[in-house]
């Protein structure tokens, strides 16, 4: 009998250490050389605005809405959490995160890396989504 508890016991301990290490995974970990990379586009440049705009409008806002809220036509059936454009948290990460992200996806959110061709339009998204903060 104590055998069963033993188990029982360390079963429990199993899985609460791998519902930690798996809530610990969920971050989005971007490696080095993009934290730092530069954004080569003019963000003050109103027809690249335009491009950013418009590449957003046509992929990113189904997902994200049209404001950056997470709160698109499809979001209700995506699982993970969409994030909201217009925080700090968005707002603090670099131009080099922003991209990468948008470059390789994870999850729900697909690689645009080949949806968005050129690698200087998904920067031109990235600059559009600086213009979503609170």
């Amino acid at each position: 009998m104590k055998t069963v508890k033993y188990f029982m016991i360390i079963g429990i301990i199993a899985i609460g250490a791998l519902s930690f290490t798996l809530a610990i995974q969920d971050e989005w970990v971007v490696p080095a050389k993009y934290k730092t990379m530069k954004n080569p586009t003019d963000a003050k440049d109103s027809e690249n605005m335009a491009i950013g705009k418009s590449l957003y409008a046509k992929q990113c806002s189904s997902c994200h809405g049209k404001k950056g809220w997470g709160d698109g036509s499809k979001a209700k059936e995506m699982k993970g959490d969409l994030g909201d454009f217009s925080s700090n948290t968005t707002q603090k990460a670099t131009d080099g995160e922003l991209y990468y992200k948008i470059t390789t996806g994870r999850n729900d959110m697909p690689a645009f890396d080949k949806k968005i061709a050129s690698e200087d339009d998904r920067w031109l998204v990235v600059n559009y989504m600086r213009t979503l903060a609170k």
